[in-house]
């Protein structure tokens, strides 16, 4: 009974676009754990004595999490079903405030790529348009490679069904069209059997190892290191800086700042707002905004 029930949640979280992978995987063993002991439902005990079989208390609050939110869809059909509470299993691990770049070292960056080797290729101008690409627009590193010619439209970079199963349209600033179309005229001269725009030096699709070994490269070229409190310099650091400064340029006033956060979660393709909320505790000038605004508004001056 309690697989039927796993397998029935999961089809309706997964037709929402969600892939639930992992999550899959632990509900299946809860109703395994459960059902060995004759348990035909969720039982708070029961999801406690499972999660307590992970090794980290990390683990632990991770899997009893995903029995309630499974138990509270259940529930709302059979009160049979039991929520178990949300057991502390210790300290959460605090989330790692993300590297941001300044604006001189995504330029240095860039220009690092165009000196690579591999001069007869592509090779240097595809790193370079792509780290380009990254930072100019927040894309995740698997949707800037998965992206081919008929991507590039009029209206902005049409990115396909990726993570979460979203499409949508990103637009591009002029100078990013220009850059784009630099490079378009350059990598439509390769003849190749595929339409990827961005090529590795054989000229076969490029692919993300590939890109992740030559960014460590160009970081330690330039004498790029982490900074105190951050983590070290990644490719999706990219996305994280773009997604800081628009930020920091959100207009004043709770109205606007929220269709701002809204808005920028659908550019990133975010499956959930908190996700971008995040960001607001990555720099100290966003921290200073956010301390400035609260203590304006205890005092009246805004609303």
């Amino acid at each position: 009974m309690l697989m039927k029930a796993v397998e029935s949640y999961l089809a309706v979280r997964r037709a929402a676009g969600f892939k639930l992978e992992v999550v899959g995987v632990l509900l299946r063993s809860f109703a395994r754990f459960a059902e060995k002991r004759g348990e035909g439902f969720v039982r708070a005990q029961t999801a406690i004595d499972w999660a307590k079989t992970s090794p980290s208390s990390e683990q632990k609050a991770r899997r009893l999490r995903i029995i309630i939110r499974w138990a509270r869809y259940l529930r709302a059909e059979d009160r049979r079903h039991e929520i178990p509470p949300d057991q502390d299993f210790g300290p959460r691990r605090q989330r790692t405030l993300p590297f941001i770049f300044e604006p001189r070292d995504v330029i240095r960056l860039i220009q690092q790529a165009l000196e690579l080797p591999f001069v007869e290729s592509l090779f240097p101008q595809t790193i370079g348009t792509l780290l380009a690409v990254l930072a100019c627009t927040g894309l995740r590193i698997s949707e800037a490679l998965a992206l081919r010619f008929d991507d590039v439209t009029a209206d902005g970079l049409f990115i396909r069904e990726t993570k979460f199963r979203k499409s949508r349209l990103v637009p591009l600033h002029d100078t990013a069209v220009a850059g784009l179309s630099r490079y378009l005229s350059l990598r439509r001269r390769i003849a190749e059997s595929h339409d990827h725009l961005f090529v590795s030096p054989q000229g076969s699709p490029l692919r993300y190892w590939y890109v992740r070994k030559t960014f460590r490269r160009l970081v330690q070229a330039i004498g790029l290191d982490s900074r105190p409190g951050q983590a070290r310099p990644q490719l999706h650091s990219l996305r994280h800086t773009f997604a800081v400064r628009a930020l920091e340029s959100c207009p004043d006033g709770r109205d606007r700042i929220a269709q701002h956060m809204l808005a920028l979660s659908t550019y990133l393709g975010h499956a959930n707002v908190a996700d971008t909320y995040w960001y607001l505790q990555a720099t100290p000038q966003l921290l200073n905004d956010i301390s400035v605004a609260a203590e304006s508004f205890l005092k009246g001056e805004r609303k």
